[in-house]
């Protein structure tokens, strides 16, 4: 039976299991939504903007180890999704996004709302395509979920001209894919392998760099199992956190330029790193000339492309976290590291990480902890990028598994909202949190209104100090306190929720703070509170930029970095 382009991409969508799909309508997609009444499996979610449908779908990927699929129209709307697929490529996220384009016989011509999608997404996703043939299109999607989906996971870009979306030919959907220029590596060299052991058995101080890749390849327990065996502390990059248990004894927190000095010193002082499933980014290492100078170092990772990019491997191992950690298990022996364990505690005892000063003002550390509190960490946390996203990282106690979704490399204002809504929506049985600044909430507010028409049980807190805060931070530190583009005037977030029918509650004072949170928490559907918080409040401790982990600056021991500030 012949079926028209559109209706090929809705069958191949149900092929491939997909049930939501975030996006906005436009008049090269018109065909498409023409046809998705015919497909009532398929959930459509409509955004108010488009950067909005692409957080959403990498916030629904992120949450249930899916491909998030949105969908836009040509033009602005497909420009309009580009943050969201950097953000999703940065990060690892697997997504599929469809996007009209202008009819065959106009492309190359300036045609209106028509422009290369493909050709400006290229360095964003790990694939992308223009179906110039519905006879393709089958094929096309097929291959485009297999290569989101597997390997280091990521975006996929598919963009089809309005004519292809009504073209008709015989609707086969293929059982598998054939590219041979794509080849995934998922088991870790044997030889490799016997040579970490190695050398995680003869170290003296190791210490673990837990990255994303455990938590996207969900190698919890193998992980575990290797820690706790070889008796190796644990140190976390921002998006590894939930990868681990938090309040283990072997676990040190986040490391990196806000990490806990516990973490960073153990890193700088290692004689072994074992990182796994990360890339060391700059936010991380901090200086590279000076990163851990007396570490050997394995790294594990699914992308030959990140080992040795920005810190050399001694040992490197190809290969999925879930596999190779497997094999590493059956090789590594039993590790005791007293002293090292002992030293660790030392530096613990003296850098409490999550030590929360007596005030009467309302800190955002208390925020966080208390949401913790609220909920003992069975809860999925959502932030977007700045203070908000380090003070959730550092003051939420990440116990389970799959409990942090955040923008790591990327980093865009904006996304936790809508990568919020989509995270709820993939796992609506999880209490959902949106950690936000005042400034991101306002880049994506527009979504609210999706959270009320989709009737998305979200929970938000606004962070609200009235400033680009961690802007505002740096230039206290590094400019001289000259505030300048930082100070925001803001409306009443409470009567804007409420505009958009979500009620909520204003936080002023200390005592507030879990009443607040307590309402939010009873409350059946989405529930914003507007916390004012101490406008200028920063995150500590602070590796300033150029300094070596070791270096951090925190109030309580100005002596760290001694006449730096």
């Amino acid at each position: 039976m012949k079926k028209t382009g559109a209706q090929i991409l809705c069958e191949s969508l149900i092929n491939e299991g997909v049930e939501v799909i975030f996006g906005i309508l436009g008049g090269s997609v018109l065909p498409i939504y023409d046809t998705f009444p015919q497909y009532t499996k398929l959930r459509h979610i409509l955004v108010r903007h488009e950067q909005g449908a692409a957080h959403a779908a990498d916030g629904y990927a992120r949450a249930t180890h899916k491909a998030g699929v949105c969908i836009a129209t040509s033009g602005p709307g497909a420009t309009n999704l580009v943050t969201g697929i950097a953000c999703a490529y940065m990060d690892s996220a697997p997504m599929v996004a469809i996007t009209g384009q202008v009819a065959r016989s106009v492309i190359g011509r300036d045609a209106f709302q028509e422009m290369d999608i493909t050709g400006i997404t290229i360095p964003i996703t790990k694939h992308n395509y223009l179906v110039t043939d519905v006879t393709e299109l089958a094929k096309t999607v097929k291959e485009a979920f297999h290569i989101a989906q597997t390997g280091r996971p990521g975006p996929v870009l598919i963009d089809i001209p309005r004519d292809v979306q009504q073209e008709q030919t015989d609707f086969i959907y293929p059982d598998k894919v054939d590219l041979p220029g794509y080849r995934v590596i998922s088991r870790g060299h044997p030889s490799q392998i016997k040579k970490a052991a190695k050398l995680i058995n003869e170290a003296e101080q190791p210490v673990i760099i837990a990255g994303r890749g455990i938590i996207i390849s969900q190698a919890y327990d193998e992980f575990r199992e290797f820690a706790e065996k070889a008796q190796l502390p644990v140190a976390h990059t921002l998006l590894g956190l939930g990868s681990f248990p938090g309040d283990h004894i072997l676990d040190l927190g986040m490391m990196g330029m806000h990490g806990t000095p516990c973490a960073n010193l153990a890193v700088q002082n290692a004689d072994l790193l074992i990182a796994v499933g990360m890339r060391f980014d700059d936010r991380a290492t901090a200086n590279t000339e000076e990163f851990a100078p007396n570490a050997r170092v394995i790294h594990i990772d699914i992308d030959p492309a990140e080992i040795g990019k920005n810190i050399p491997a001694e040992v490197p191992v190809v290969g999925d976290t879930k596999s190779v950690l497997t094999a590493l298990n059956e090789e590594v022996k039993k590790g005791e590291h007293v002293d090292w364990l002992s030293q660790i505690e030392q530096w613990r005892c003296e850098y409490p990480s999550l030590e929360i000063r007596e005030t009467d003002e309302v800190l955002p550390q208390y925020i966080i902890n208390q949401i913790y509190e609220a909920t003992r960490g069975d809860a999925l946390i959502v932030t977007g990028v700045g203070q908000n996203q380090m003070w959730a990282a550092r003051y939420f106690v990440y116990t389970k598994p799959d409990s942090l979704i955040s923008a790591g490399g990327l980093g865009p204002m904006g996304f936790e909202l809508p990568a919020a809504m989509g995270a709820k929506i993939g796992r609506p049985e999880k209490v959902v949190w949106c950690i936000a600044g005042d400034g991101g909430f306002q880049m994506t507010i527009q979504e609210l209104a999706t959270i009320t028409q989709e009737d998305i049980a979200v929970k938000i807190a606004i962070m609200n100090n009235g400033y680009l805060g961690m802007v505002r931070q740096w230039q206290e530190l590094f400019y001289g306190r000259r505030y300048v583009g930082t100070k925001l005037w803001n409306p009443d977030f409470v009567k804007i929720g409420e505009a958009y029918g979500i009620p909520g509650i204003k936080v002023k004072r200390r005592e507030e703070v879990i009443p607040a949170i307590q309402k939010a928490m009873e409350y059946p559907g989405a529930f914003l509170v507007d916390f004012l918080i101490e406008p200028e409040e920063n995150i500590y401790p602070i590796v300033p930029p150029g300094e070596c982990l070791a270096r951090f600056f925190q109030p309580s021991k100005p002596e760290v970095l001694e006449g730096r500030f």
